[in-house]
């Protein structure tokens, strides 16, 4: 795993919706530099044991994963000066509205229910790569 540069770490423990969005990320050219994740714990530790490696520039975030739910993880993110910075967006199925509320209020920069149509699918994520990898103006460069 290359940890020298990551445009995008994506934190998906459902197989086929990380397919999914790896593949239509990769039709846009934007995908170059991603890192694959299946659980909370996993993105913890890459996150928090760079070794002053770079860090990601987005990350896309589910909430509902083993070991460490995305909420806990966005938590430590946004709760660190070294990650607060990085541009978290949750990508999940999950239309509840307490999660919703939960995660603005630990900062999350956009909250994104998968739609369920694969058309639909396949759209959303190569918008939200457009916008979070090209057009927006990070703070971290």
């Amino acid at each position: 795993m290359n940890k020298h540069f990551v445009d995008i770490l994506l934190v998906e423990d459902n197989i086929n919706d990380a397919e999914l969005t790896i593949r239509e990320l990769k039709k846009s050219n934007m995908a170059n530099n991603l890192i694959h994740l299946k659980d909370g714990e996993q993105a913890l530790d890459f996150l928090f044991s760079q070794d002053g490696q770079q860090l990601p520039k987005l990350i896309l975030l589910d909430i509902n994963m083993p070991k460490i739910n995305g909420i806990e993880v966005l938590q430590k993110i946004k709760s660190d000066p070294a990650t607060s910075g990085i541009p978290v967006v949750i990508l999940t199925s999950s239309k509840e509205d307490p999660d919703i509320k939960k995660c603005y209020a630990l900062g999350v920069n956009s909250y994104i229910i998968k739609p369920v149509n694969f058309e639909s699918f396949r759209e959303a994520i190569k918008n939200l790569g457009f916008y979070w990898i090209l057009l927006n103006q990070s703070p971290l460069g």
